[in-house]
Order: C-alpha cells, then structure tokens, then sequence
C-alpha cells in the first residue's frame, strides 16, 4: 500500500443515473471528477458467459424473475444485461474495475478479462467472498492480482487471504480501523473497504491508507482532493 493514495470506485457504476451493472452506469459514474473506476458483478449465463449482474435472478433491476444461469447471453443481453466482455470493452483503460465474481467464472471469465485488460489484468483486479471462486483465477492466472472480500478483517480472514495466495482483502468499511489495518498490512496485504455512501467516512477511510474504497451516493460525488481522478495507476 505504502505511498499511493487511495483509489474511490464506484459500487456498481451510478446506480442514480442508470440501472447498476450496466455500461451506461458505469460510464456515468466515470464522468464524476475524482472517480478512479468502478466496482462490477459478474455471474455466468446459461451459455457459460460471463455478465453484469449483482443478485441470482433479474428481478430487483430487470423486473423479470429468471435466474441469470437460466438464460443465454443473447437473451440476458436483450433484457439489459450486458457481458462482461462489452463493459470491458467500454470502459476506459486507465479507469480501475474491480470485477467481483458472484460465482467461479472459470476459464471464459479469464479469458475475457485478459482480453479486456491484458495478460497482466492490467488496472484492475479480481475480488470474491467466494473462496473457490478466488483459487480457480489463482490457478488460471497466478500472477493476477486477486482480493479476499469478508465481512472483517480479523485474525482468520486474514490467514484465508494469505493462503489463497491473495495480494489483499476488500473489507466492510465498519470493521476497518488503525489496528485491523495494520494486521493486514503486517501480513501483506492491501486493504479495501465497501460500501461507504458518505463523504466523511471515505475521507476517514483514506486518511487510514486504505488502497481502495468502493462508494456510492454522495460519497461519489464530491471534488478529487482525496482521491484525485481516473488517472490514477495501481500496483499491485
């Protein structure tokens, strides 16, 4: 972590000006000053595609009640669900993703993300509370940088990230303090924190050194003095 200042991601794109996982929210939110990338959901269709879609069914945002795994791309794409590869497509190279997979992806997800971002997932990272899902990438793609996500940063989260081979661990921003950080930082880790909807609490979080900070409301909103635009670069 060290020197670089923390990175604000928007959780899911601006779900305020467009439907959340789609390209046209992310693009929204990209337009933000001070917004370093975004935050994504990825499932598999029934065709084993990877796309943009936060719960199991399409209808908290579709208003439709299949199940993302019942349908094929073709037809997830025409209820506006977009792929994985499209969004990648979209979004600027210099714009930070962290692609949190909902479940394992499997070989087409890497595939997809190294054709979107290169062999070295260049400005982007895999995240995932799913522990299979992180050892699959892991053993795919070895050098790719890959976060732990848990609801705290205790003593085993910790040591699961560190077995997993994990470069960090993406953390509910209410179990982050000086000391749980510290823990992380003395085992290796970077730190991320999700999901904080105000300014002050992203500042406090920053301030902390925190690598990365997923967002939304007025948290996005907001000048660039702690985060400082979509130019940033991350290292891994």
């Amino acid at each position: 972590m060290g020197s670089h200042r923390t990175l604000r991601l928007a959780h899911r794109g601006d779900a305020r000006r467009a439907p959340e996982n789609t390209i046209a929210a992310l693009l929204a939110a990209l337009a933000i000053p001070g917004c370093d990338g975004v935050e994504l959901d990825v499932r598999l269709s029934a065709d084993g595609e990877p796309v943009l879609l936060h719960d199991d069914t399409l209808l908290r945002v579709q208003a439709r009640p299949e199940r993302v795994e019942g349908l094929t791309l073709a037809e997830l794409d025409r209820l506006g669900v977009p792929s994985l590869a499209s969004a990648l497509e979209a979004l600027p190279h210099q714009a930070f993703v962290d692609v949190e997979l909902k479940v394992a992806g499997g070989r087409r997800a890497v595939e997809v993300l190294a054709g979107g971002r290169g062999p070295q997932l260049r400005n982007a990272v895999v995240s995932s509370f799913d522990a299979a899902a992180i050892a699959q990438v892991r053993a795919l793609a070895p050098a790719w940088p890959c976060w732990l996500s848990a609801g705290d940063a205790e003593a085993a989260t910790i040591a699961r990230a560190v077995a997993l081979g994990c470069s960090g661990i993406s953390i509910a921003w209410r179990a982050l303090d000086a000391s749980s950080l510290e823990r992380a930082v003395q085992a290796g880790l970077e730190v991320a924190a999700w999901t904080v909807r105000r300014r002050p609490t992203y500042d406090r979080l920053a301030r902390l050194g925190v690598t990365a900070i997923c967002v939304e409301g007025t948290a996005l909103d907001g000048d660039s003095r702690s985060s400082g635009g979509a130019g940033s670069s991350y290292r891994s």
